[in-house]
């Protein structure tokens, strides 16, 4: 599944921003508009056992160009939420249910 980060009216947003995957499929973000962008966990907001630093990019790590991908892939169901630190205070979240 690919998740646009940016949307093309200049929209601060991950782009589906709700969206289920099943165990094991693979998910990449891609830089589309806006950026930088990163993609971080919450540890907060994710299944328990799930380490957040494994699935997440270091929050200094930052996809500056367009066409740009970070990929992840979520083996443990649940719903987990996600966040892109440079934009977080400005609705930058999302969220990926895993079944």
């Amino acid at each position: 599944l690919d998740v646009l980060l940016g949307g093309d009216d200049g929209s601060l947003a991950f782009i589906p921003g709700n969206f289920s995957v099943s165990a094991g499929e693979k998910i990449t973000f891609k830089n589309n508009a806006g950026f930088p962008h990163n993609v971080v966990f919450d540890e907060d907001e994710i299944p328990a056992g799930v380490d957040a630093s494994k699935i997440s990019m270091a929050e200094e790590d930052l996809l500056n160009a367009a066409g740009e991908t970070y990929s992840v892939t979520l083996s443990e169901k649940g719903t987990y939420t996600f966040y892109c630190a440079p934009h977080q205070g400005a609705g930058m979240v999302g969220k990926v249910t895993v079944n």
